[in-house]
């Protein structure tokens, strides 16, 4: 069960650290705002916070990462408390998506699923 639930976190770091690459350094490309929804002028104005908001994308998908190789290395403490952090952190963000931008719920299930179902499987193996 352990392993599943270190796969979910692998895989929520990695599609974290595709929205880093989407919002940091790729924001204003046809692709992102396609993917976005948004207008090219829009993506010009949005470019800095997009670009900060983007790192912390990826600083969750780190914390997450490191997490999955410290319990893999057999760290089982340290990783699973950073990676219940990353995870935990992506999962509120989503649910903040979420309430706050019902429009964006189905971008918030995409980018909370994977986090969520990770921290429940993690728990169920810890049990």
């Amino acid at each position: 069960m352990i392993i599943a639930g270190l796969t979910l976190a692998a895989l929520a770091a990695g599609l974290h650290v595709v929205i880093f690459y989407l919002e940091s350094l790729a924001w204003t490309s046809p692709r992102a705002r396609a993917i976005f929804g948004t207008t090219e002028e829009s993506a010009r104005a949005t470019r800095e916070l997009a670009f900060n908001q983007g790192f912390y994308n990826l600083f969750l998908a780190i914390l997450a990462g490191a997490g999955v190789i410290a319990t893999a290395a057999g760290a089982t403490t340290v990783g699973l408390t950073l990676a219940f952090a990353g995870l935990g952190s992506m999962a509120a963000a989503a649910a903040v998506l979420a309430l706050s931008s019902p429009d964006k719920r189905g971008a918030a299930a995409r980018q909370g699923i994977l986090p969520a179902a990770a921290v429940v499987v993690l728990l169920l193996a810890l049990l």
